[in-house]
């Protein structure tokens, strides 16, 4: 069971972070780096966080670590600029950076055994197994994921949870009938209430 369960996180590991690559393929460079929320949350600035955390939680967590510099938890100065592009840091930049993590968490994550032990001193219960991480890295990745769904859709009204199983775009008259339909059913709700 050891053996199954630490391939299937993988294999679901390696296919969301495709997804996440995916929801940039089309869009320009403003596109893909602008703030779509309140908080500044955008594309690029989703797959630049996640290289870092995968890299620490398969590296530094394991004793492995990446052999890149890169930003630390506890730098404070520094904190959320793991979320957002520079200027001068380039698109793909980013992305070949978080592919080279990839082949450097693959690597933690093929050498290791599923309850081999690791320690992530930012967490209350900080000894863990490979277990744990690659449960926690799949669940974030998978959060963020959903994020890059919305900021996807809000600029250019693509859906899909994969390349291989993108939505087909809805026209804009479908899209704002049925946003009508559903705001209607929320006043509607709301005023019985």
């Amino acid at each position: 069971m050891d053996d199954f369960a630490k391939e299937y996180l993988h294999g679901e590991l390696r296919e969301i972070r495709e997804t996440m690559l995916w929801k940039l393929d089309g869009l320009g460079e403003y596109d893909v780096r602008r703030p779509l929320t309140a908080t500044g949350t955008n594309l690029l600035g989703l797959v630049k966080h996640l290289s870092v955390a995968e890299s620490r939680y398969f590296g530094e967590v394991f004793g492995r670590p990446f052999p890149e510099p890169l930003l630390h938890w506890d730098d404070t100065a520094k904190r959320g600029t793991d979320l957002w592009a520079t200027e001068h840091e380039t698109r793909e930049e980013i992305v070949s950076r978080y592919r080279r993590v990839w082949a450097h968490a693959d690597a933690t994550i093929t050498a290791l055994d599923i309850d081999s032990p690791g320690h992530v001193p930012w967490w209350p219960r900080p000894d863990v197994m490979l277990f744990n991480v690659l449960v926690h890295v799949l669940t974030e990745t998978s959060r963020h994921a959903g994020h890059a769904d919305i900021l996807r859709e809000e600029l250019d009204g693509a859906t899909g949870v994969a390349a291989g199983y993108a939505s087909p775009q809805r026209d804009a008259a479908v899209r704002e009938a049925r946003t009508a339909e559903i705001e209607r059913a929320a006043k509607a709700a709301a005023e019985r209430r």
